[in-house]
This record gives C-alpha cells, sequence and structure tokens, in this order.
C-alpha cells in the first residue's frame, strides 16, 4: 500500500490548465507541461490498495492500478513504468484520452473523489519516456510467420506490437498518408499532440513492424490477394461510418460531417495545409452532437476564429451526480466539462434540428430547431419551441454507425456480419474466413480507446494462436464483453 492515510489526509489534485486566452491562441496541449510531477506522487498515495480493487473492474486492460501507484508514490518511476506497460501498450495515449471508467470504479469514489488514476498513468509514462526507460523490445527470434493489419488506429497499433514481439513479421496497412487512425486525424492537437504517436512509431519499427501508408485494402489492394500473401489478416479498421442527420437542407455548403472537419485542422498542424478549406473564422458555428467529438469540433471552432460556437444534443442533461440507477462502480452518463468547453460557447439539450436554411449561393445561413423530450420511451417535440439559430459551418458528430463497406474490403474477403452491422467474429477473433480475424471497433462497433487496445491486445493471441498452435500473449478482454453497466 502506498500511503495508508493518504487518502484521508490527502484531498483530490489535478493538473494545471493553462489560460484560456493563452490556449486558444495555438494547438498545444492545453495543460501546463510538468505541472502534474509536484503533486502527483501525493495524489497517488490517495490509493487504498483496496482488498477489491474495482478499478481493475472499469478497465477493461485489467490495469494494475494499485501497484503502479504505489511504485508512483514512491518515486520509484522504472518500476512504475514496467507494471503500467505489463498491461497497455500505449498508456500516453489512454493517459490523454481515455474517459477514465477506472476513476468511476474507484472504491473511493463511493464517498469521496476518486484518485487521479488518469493522470497517475499520464505521469509515469511521460517520465519513463523523459528517463529513456521505453525502449524498443525486438523479438529474440522469428517465427518465420507473416501478418497484415488492416489499420493503424489504437486496436491495430496494439494487435501489430504484440504480434511482432511475439516474433511475426507485421505490416500494418494504413488508408491515410500518415500512421495513426483517428490517433492522428481524429483527435485534435490540443488533446494529443502528434509527437506521441510519432515516437510510438519509431519505437515499433525498431522493434521490426512494417508500415505502408495510403494504401487502402479494398481499393489498392484486393483483399483476397492480401490474405494469400500473408499468414493471417487482423482487421483493425475501424467504425468510420458518421451517422448522417437526413433532414432537409443537408446538402447545403458548410453542412460537415465531423470527420470532415477535424482532419483537416490537424492537417494544418502536421504542414500539409496553410489554412483548412473548411475554418470556423468569421463564422457561427453549430456542432451537432454532445459527445466527445463533438467537444472536439468545439474547441477546433475556438482556435480558428469562430464568431460563435453553439453545441447542440438530443437527450436532456445529465446531472453532476450519479443517478441511482447508475450505482458505483458503473460508468455513470454525468454533466462533463471539457477544456475546449471551459473555453466558451453554449450547450443547448433537448433540442432536435428540424431543417437547415441556406441562401441562394446555396450555402446554409441558420438551422432551425425545437425542443424535444421523452414521454412513453418516445421521442415528441414541445409545440411552441421552434426557434432558429444562426450557423455558417454546422457539423455533424452524433456517431458512427459501422466499419466501412464502400471500399470492397467486407465484400472481398467474404465476411459476415452480426445484428448490427459489425464484422462477426469467435471468442479467439476469428471471422468466418480462415486467418481473418477482427479487433477494435470493426468489430465491437463505436466504443473507447482503451477497449481498442484490450481488443488489439486480445485478437493478436488468437493470431499466435492460429499461427504456432499456442500461445503466451495476454488476451485482457473476451469479444462478447462489454462495459460494466446497469
Amino acid at each position: 500500500m502506498a500511503d495508508p492515510k493518504g487518502f484521508l489526509t490527502t484531498g483530490r489534485a489535478v493538473a494545471d490548465a493553462r489560460p484560456v486566452g493563452e490556449r486558444v491562441k495555438d494547438w498545444n496541449e492545453v495543460y501546463v507541461p510538468g505541472s502534474l510531477l509536484p503533486i502527483i506522487s501525493k495524489q497517488a498515495g490517495r490509493c487504498m490498495d483496496c482488498g477489491i480493487p474495482f478499478c481493475h473492474n472499469g478497465c477493461p486492460l485489467g490495469n494494475l492500478i494499485p501497484e503502479w501507484n504505489d511504485y508512483a508514490y514512491r518515486e520509484d518511476w522504472t518500476a512504475a513504468s514496467e507494471r503500467l506497460h505489463a498491461t497497455n501498450n500505449f498508456p500516453e495515449f489512454t493517459g490523454r484520452l481515455c474517459p477514465a471508467p477506472c476513476e468511476s470504479a474507484c472504491v473511493l469514489g463511493i464517498n469521496q473523489p476518486a484518485v487521479t488514476i488518469k493522470n497517475v498513468e499520464v505521469s509515469i509514462i511521460d517520465k519513463a519516456w523523459d528517463s529513456g526507460d521505453v525502449t524498443p523490445q525486438p523479438p529474440e527470434r522469428l517465427s518465420g510467420k507473416t501478418v497484415a493489419v488492416i489499420g493503424s488506429g489504437p486496436a491495430g497499433l496494439a494487435a501489430a506490437q504484440q504480434l511482432t514481439r511475439a516474433g511475426h513479421t507485421v505490416a500494418v496497412y494504413e488508408r491515410a498518408d500518415r500512421i495513426g487512425g483517428l490517433l492522428r486525424y481524429g483527435i485534435p492537437e490540443f488533446k494529443m499532440e502528434k509527437s506521441h504517436i510519432n515516437r510510438r512509431i519509431e519505437q515499433m519499427r525498431a522493434e521490426g513492424t512494417k508500415f505502408r501508408t495510403e494504401t487502402e485494402i479494398g481499393k489498392d489492394i484486393d483483399a483476397a490477394k492480401l490474405r494469400r500473401r500473408y499468414d493471417a489478416v487482423v482487421i483493425a479498421a475501424g467504425a468510420t461510418v458518421s451517422r448522417d442527420l437526413p433532414v432537409p437542407g443537408r446538402e447545403l455548403n458548410g453542412v460537415h460531417f465531423a470527420m470532415e472537419y477535424l482532419p483537416l485542422a490537424n492537417k494544418v498542424q502536421e504542414g500539409d495545409l496553410t489554412v483548412s478549406p473548411i475554418t470556423a473564422e468569421g463564422k457561427h458555428v453549430v456542432v451537432i452532437g454532445g459527445g466527445d467529438t463533438g467537444a472536439d469540433c468545439v474547441g477546433t471552432a475556438h482556435r480558428q476564429g469562430a464568431l460563435s460556437v453553439t453545441q447542440l444534443e438530443i437527450m436532456p442533461r445529465p446531472g453532476e451526480d450519479r443517478n441511482a440507477n447508475q450505482p458505483w462502480p458503473t460508468f455513470p452518463m454525468l454533466y462533463k466539462v471539457t477544456s475546449a468547453h471551459e473555453e466558451g460557447g453554449e450547450r443547448v439539450y433537448s433540442v432536435s434540428t428540424t431543417h437547415f436554411e441556406g441562401d441562394e449561393d446555396g450555402n446554409v445561413q441558420a438551422l432551425h430547431l425545437v425542443e424535444v423530450e421523452f414521454k412513453d420511451g418516445r421521442l415528441e417535440q414541445k409545440p411552441g419551441t421552434e426557434r432558429r439559430i444562426p450557423a455558417q459551418l454546422v457539423t455533424l458528430a452524433m456517431g458512427f454507425t459501422g466499419t466501412d463497406q464502400s471500399n470492397g474490403l467486407v465484400q472481398q474477403f467474404g465476411l459476415e456480419l452480426d445484428e448490427r452491422g459489425n464484422v462477426a467474429r469467435d471468442a479467439d477473433y476469428a471471422t468466418n474466413v480462415g486467418g481473418v480475424f477482427v479487433a477494435g471497433d470493426a468489430g465491437r462497433g463505436q466504443s473507447l480507446i482503451v477497449w481498442a487496445i484490450a481488443e488489439g491486445r486480445s485478437a493478436a493471441r488468437g493470431v499466435d494462436r492460429f499461427l504456432t498452435g499456442a500461445s503466451a500473449l495476454p488476451a485482457p478482454i473476451r469479444p462478447t464483453d462489454r462495459a460494466l453497466t446497469v
């Protein structure tokens, strides 16, 4: 146990954010660099080393949280990093991007603010990189087996690293021009600077993983030919089909999916573009969707110089405390103020868009909405609540509906889909096609980064066992496992 009295004597403290007026003028991460290290040891000491650590249950990776909290409290950063990497290939990603279901399941959270597990995690890995504790781990011998991984998001990268370290020759195929998937082009720079991805890719290259960018399986390479070329294939292509909003005026210029808008802003930061072709500068911006992707659009619009930003959500505003039907240790739906929301804008709940209004040139100029409420399990409009708000840029951030089938990948492999339109798989993550496996959102549906990494690690075990007859690789979750809910 770290500090036996830590949870009694030390209150919860989190990282300091840079002033809003400063951070909206650049694209750097919003938190003050180095602000965690002076406080993080005491924060780690708040961990109670519970007899049954429910944080393990909240985290699909099975992170050894009490163990690395203890090492962080004692400032044994090398041991903390080793324990952290024992279950998580990329803790600098989850430490910045995961909504931390482990904290929702923290036993201390029953009657006090939970341990800042996420902040401890990111402090450990940042310290490990600075200290040189993160090094390539190439395999001692090669198996002679080859594996293709389709997609370079967190699931694909985790599967690729695990299989490379097991001795297989792995090539990762990515249709974009850079490795990283949604980590690269869906997450704004102010949430995670892309240098964190770049150094992981260099580590993986040093271990032996090969990367093939600007190569879309199904279009550039026939999927059946790819299968014949490799001993096994892992599909980690994500659930990239955006949910649309089929209302009048959807075709107007200026109405875009979030994943049309966000990647262009990231390409500006990569130096590929001087100015984004889709910019919020000088415009009234409306973001439809109240989740994390919507918040990313909000923060991006602030930095591009929007006149105003309004975020719409069809559901009622969540409460700030757990509802009775979402008891500990489940992951509750709570009102969340992200760094982007701190920077300004208006959030409107319980509203539905009825139509868009355009000018004579076909450009969106306004959005019409109406208040809604649930009655007998049905969503109904409230008469007399219609109103119009200005909008010269609208982003649709309403989630994703499944794996892209327009490129022919599903058809060319001959993959079976489940009832929700995801690629079907068995207990070993194997599809109906021999030697073809699926991991991440392509098989699970839209989910969290921590689930994607857990799936990548678990699918790697299935592939390794298929190739060699046995496997010592860990498999933290089953394909049927789901988040802890009521």
